[in-house]
């Protein structure tokens, strides 16, 4: 007899064919038999799942939750959207590898991304890719996967120099990368607008690309513009690929900002172009229009270098202040993708230091209205203060281009979700039911075989995974309950911390981490590590 029955389902099995009613059961942590309602399947334990669709578990393509999931194992942001899978060490920066003079830095560089919790309260005892991934693999409600960060590999080779890499310099970053993907990363991730990743040259990217593409891996690069050169960012990523015969995933491939209006098809004609040449591409997007990142993304590159310290010795000299304004105000920072600022779309959604709580919800406009200061002022006066650990959302998206995009055949899911701060984007609690609710059930942009084909068997093959993202007998039992009718997002902008509704159930690993829409506490997740076949398997 099976463990676990799931009666009268209808399965969307994540290969974008037709839905149909099947019994599943589930032994052993594996999908055991998939037979026809009245086969007479048996289990210890019966789910009726009459009118319900069970699907493969959900992959986030793009998480931040690189240390949240060791502080708040259970995960409920995630399990309560049905995800069963997230990929780590995404743009360009995350804790592995790293030695302690830079893990002192990025605690304070990511901190508006992660938080920082202080030393008696938590253990930093990894250093390595392979010790991290031990860390996730002690317990955690999901799955995981990581991309070795090339802007924390730059920082262990040559600090926060904005430079070339000599040779020394680069074998070494080649090393770290190699060895990372050795320890079970799938992949390397990019920051092309974070310091120190932004001072990478393309030169630099084939070579620790070739590296990836020798281990089985793929390049997940934040490129250099999603605003006023975003098309040129975008060409230089494809063209990276081309030259290190790297498969290239774009993460949160968006087209932003006003300059972008109505310009998705001549990027997503560049991708089809790319594909069509035989260059191996996915993407993956969020389905919002606001972004978010840290308030100090929007410096410039040149201003940042050598790490927070020199940045915040360069924000209280008068003379790098007014280069840092005119770069803001009148040229536009590459900070900010080349565009000019507008205070209007800048909105606080998290400080670091408490005190500075009242800024959380307002635009840099309003605060700079009510003080009597223009807004790259209070932009300096709030970096300053909450020492870079502002978080901000970004009001630049447009609509037509995110339905553009999540259209594309090579299109797959990611929340890009931070979990910290007052008010973070609610796209951390509701990107993968808000993709069900809106863009299926209310707008029909998507089919449902295809949205769960982007959520399930899509990512799972860029991944390499093996036996997962589909329902098939023998894979994984990672697995998602839902009701097609009521699945919605509840996590507003006001109210980013509400639970999707229609979520019923989640297996991870056959274990059930939602039971009847509540957290289990179950924590079956597993690091999933890259061997050397190119497939990804558990340990632990």
């Amino acid at each position: 007899m099976a463990d676990l029955l799931l009666r009268g389902a209808t399965v969307v099995d994540g290969t974008g064919a037709d839905r149909h009613r099947a019994d599943v059961t589930v032994t052993d942590g594996r999908i055991a038999e998939i037979g026809h309602p009245g086969e007479r399947l048996t289990g210890r334990r019966v789910i009726d799942a009459d009118g319900l669709v069970l699907a493969p578990g959900f992959i986030d393509m793009h998480a931040h939750s690189d240390l949240r999931l060791l502080l708040e194992p259970d995960h409920p942001s995630r399990i309560t959207q049905g995800v069963t899978l997230e990929v780590l060490g995404q743009d360009g920066l995350s804790y592995a590898p790293v030695d302690d003079t830079t893990l002192a830095a990025l605690r304070r560089q990511l901190a508006g991304w992660n938080g920082d919790p202080a030393d008696g309260d938590f253990d930093w005892n990894w250093r390595t890719v392979a010790q991290y991934l031990d860390r996730l693999d002690a317990g955690a409600a999901v799955n995981t996967c990581y991309l070795v960060p090339h802007g924390s590999v730059r920082m262990l080779a040559m600090g926060w120099d904005n430079r070339p890499p000599d040779r020394a310099e680069l074998d070494r970053m080649k090393h770290l990368v190699d060895q990372a993907l050795a320890d079970g990363a799938v992949g390397m991730s990019t920051g092309l607008t974070y310091t120190p990743g932004m001072y990478a040259d393309t030169a630099e990217l084939v070579e620790l690309c070739t590296v990836v593409a020798a281990r089985g891996g793929f390049h997940a690069p934040h490129q250099r513009s999603y605003g006023a050169g975003a098309l040129e960012g975008y060409a230089e990523m494809v063209e990276i690929s081309r030259r290190s015969g790297c498969p290239l995933h774009l993460t949160h491939a968006t087209m932003n900002f006003g300059v972008n209006e109505g310009r998705a098809g001549q990027f997503l004609a560049l991708v089809d172009a790319a594909l069509a040449d035989g260059t191996d591409i996915t993407l993956d997007s969020y389905p919002y229009l606001p972004g978010s990142t840290t308030l100090a993304a929007l410096l410039p590159s040149w201003s940042t270098e050598g790490g927070p310290g020199a940045t915040l010795a360069r924000l209280a000299d008068p003379a790098a202040r007014e280069r840092i304004r005119a770069d803001v105000e009148e040229r536009g920072s590459d900070g900010c993708h080349g565009v000019v600022t507008d205070w209007d779309t800048i909105q606080i959604s998290g400080v670091r230091d408490g005190a500075l709580s009242a800024a959380v919800g307002r635009k840099v406009s309003e605060l700079a209205a009510e003080r009597g200061r223009t807004g790259t002022e209070v932009f300096f006066d709030l970096l300053r203060a909450d020492q870079l650990g502002t978080t901000i959302l970004q009001h630049v998206g447009h609509e037509e281009n995110v339905r553009a995009i999540m259209r594309h055949p090579a299109h797959t899911v990611g929340s890009d979700g931070l979990l910290v701060g007052a008010r973070p984007h609610p796209r951390a609690w509701g990107t993968f039911p808000r993709y069900l609710a809106r863009y299926v059930r209310e707008l029909g942009v998507l089919t449902l075989e295809q949205a769960v084909a982007r959520m399930t068997g899509r990512p799972a093959r860029r991944l390499g995974l093996d036996r997962r993202g589909l329902i098939r007998p023998g894979h994984h039992a990672d697995l998602v309950l839902f009701d097609p009718g009521t699945v919605r997002d509840t996590a507003t902008f006001d109210h980013p911390r509400r639970a999707a509704d229609g979520i019923r159930h989640v297996l991870v690993n056959g274990v059930a981490a939602l039971t009847d829409g509540e957290p289990t506490g179950d924590l079956a997740g597993r690091a999933l590590r890259r061997v050397a076949d190119r497939q990804v398997r558990a340990v632990g």
